[in-house]
């Protein structure tokens, strides 16, 4: 179960890399790239199998819930802009992509500094 746990912990970061990367490279064209869509989904979709992982094993330390709500809500609203921008291309503009961008970065930090 563990080694499952970090597989997903992998890919989780993997994902929201995509998306962070994905929309800091493509600020200067406002648009966004279908690989960003892939990385939300990815990271949206191993997060999840994370936390029902940990509430289902023993040797996984049970998930502050609180703080799994407020990343969960972070991650629907970024997945919500991503789609909404791959759908309406013109309606990506530097400041949607700067959205996109800081609430992937406040999601990181959630993770890494909420104790």
């Amino acid at each position: 179960m563990e080694d499952l746990y970090r597989v997903l912990l992998v890919l989780h970061l993997l994902g929201w890399a995509i998306v962070l990367g994905g929309v800091l490279v493509n600020l200067r064209s406002a648009k966004i790239p279908k690989g960003v869509l892939h990385g939300i989904l990815t990271a949206l979709i191993t997060g999840v199998l994370m936390v029902g992982l940990a509430e289902s094993s023993d040797a996984i330390r049970d998930p502050d819930t609180t703080k799994i709500t407020v990343k969960l809500l972070i991650a629907l609203v970024v997945t919500v802009l991503v789609v909404l921008g791959v759908r309406k291309p013109r309606r990506v503009t530097t400041g949607y992509l700067g959205a996109i961008a800081g609430l992937t970065a406040v999601n990181v930090a959630i993770a890494v500094l909420w104790r």
